[in-house]
C-alpha cells in the first residue's frame, strides 16, 4: 500500500470555500479503482491545518489519482485558498493484522 501525508495550511478567510472544494475531491478520490482511504483531519490546535491521508493499493493507482479530472481541478484552486506551500510525504507499508 501506498499511504500519502499532504499538509495544508489553508487561508483563514478561505476556511469555507476550501470545504465547499475538498468534499467534491474527497467524493471522487473514494471511487477511484485502487484507493483505500482518502480522508481530511483538521488540526485542533490549528483550525486553519488540514492533512489529507490517501491509501492506495499501489503506485498506479497514485499516479492515475494525480492525473484525474478531479484531482488536477482542485490542483487548480489550490491556491485560492492555501496559505503556504503544500507539503506531503509518500510511505510504502502494509496493513498489520492485530490479534
Amino acid at each position: 500500500m501506498i499511504i500519502t501525508h499532504a499538509e495544508l495550511q489553508v487561508n483563514p478567510a478561505k476556511v469555507e470555500d476550501f470545504l465547499v472544494e475538498i468534499r467534491t475531491l474527497i467524493a471522487a478520490s473514494k471511487q477511484e479503482e485502487g484507493n483505500v482511504d482518502y480522508t481530511l483531519k483538521r488540526d485542533v490546535e490549528n483550525p486553519n491545518h488540514f492533512t489529507m491521508i490517501e491509501i492506495w493499493k499501489d503506485m498506479d493507482a497514485v499516479q492515475s489519482h494525480n492525473t484525474s479530472a478531479h484531482f488536477q481541478a482542485f490542483v487548480g484552486k489550490a491556491k485560492e485558498f492555501l496559505a503556504g506551500p503544500l507539503s506531503a510525504r509518500m510511505f510504502n507499508g502494509e496493513e498489520l493484522k492485530l490479534s
